[in-house]
């Protein structure tokens, strides 16, 4: 088995990243070329490693979406936008590209038209008065089930995140 440190040297990352609690994400910034951005969360920190790169950390069971988008000479190579929920250490997860170590997938959107539809559906969250890093992940999955399958996804309205508030309020 490979360790957290043995790991963080393939990856790039600086070895003490590595090796908390924090999930990590690499973000690279090359116009009209490589874009991966937060579109929401809340950072606890940020490494800058270069001027086209750096390292945000989320604390263990925050919520964040991560945007990549890339191109070539022919156009979008690449478009995904996924909203993690990152792991306690040691905690099972799924990896994903430019995350460590992982996180817990709530949604996962794939090329343009997916992307531009949960970028959609976060502004309309967002002009509710609801913070999208509050939104309760069963909602997140599902939107990724009902994009899967093509359908169009409930709103989540305030009546509904004040009953995700008030059941992660008394722990259920």
């Amino acid at each position: 088995m490979i360790g957290v440190a043995d790991a963080s040297v393939r990856s790039g990352l600086p070895r003490a990243l590595a090796a908390d609690a924090l999930t990590h994400v690499e973000l690279t910034w090359i116009e009209k070329k490589i874009e991966f951005w937060i579109r929401f969360g809340r950072e606890t920190a940020e490494q800058i490693l270069d001027r086209r790169r750096r390292v945000v950390s989320f604390a263990p069971n925050s919520v964040f979406a991560f945007v990549r988008w890339t191109s070539n000479d022919y156009g979008t190579a690449l478009s995904r936008l996924d909203i993690v929920r990152a792991v306690n250490a040691g905690e099972h997860c799924q990896t994903l590209p430019f995350v460590r170590p992982g996180g817990d997938i709530l949604l996962r959107a794939d090329g343009w038209p997916k992307v531009e539809r949960v970028l959609q559906l976060i502004d309309a969250i967002e002009a509710r008065g609801i913070d999208a890093i509050e939104v309760s992940p069963d909602h997140w999955r599902h939107v990724h089930n009902r994009l899967t399958v093509g359908e169009a996804p409930r709103a989540y309205d305030a009546q509904q995140h004040r009953a995700f508030i008030l059941r992660r309020e008394i722990g259920a």
